[in-house]
């Protein structure tokens, strides 16, 4: 099992989310989130101090997944960011993490079932 963790731009997450489901993958998490990466934003001053920067908007996913279903979702993801991407900087991140154990509260089922 792998917990797949992707941080993309927020005017990607239709086109992921259908993408995804397309590839058999429905049940994803999504939270709003900020942060910056290696895009260069102009350095501002403020009444003579510089400024930190403004954190970008952006959206993370988090997908649990059997083993089987990591490529796919993984590819899900990164062919529909693609698709309105034209190579900027900034478009996101996928991290694949290892996953010890799913609980499902409402049944009780543990492990790849319950995912």
């Amino acid at each position: 099992m792998k917990l797949i963790v992707a941080i993309i731009r927020e005017n990607q997450l239709d086109q992921v989310r259908i993408a995804l489901i397309e590839a058999g993958v429905s049940r994803i998490t999504v939270s709003h989130v900020s942060g910056h990466g290696r895009q260069l934003q102009a350095e501002e001053i403020y009444r003579g101090q510089r400024v930190v920067p403004n954190l970008v908007p952006n959206i993370r996913l988090e997908i649990a997944v059997n083993d089987n279903f990591v490529k796919p979702t993984c590819d899900a993801i990164i062919s529909a960011t693609k698709a309105n991407d034209s190579g900027m900087i900034g478009s996101g991140k996928i991290f694949v993490l290892p996953l010890e154990d799913v609980i499902r509260l409402r049944t009780g089922e543990t492990g790849s079932e319950a995912i």
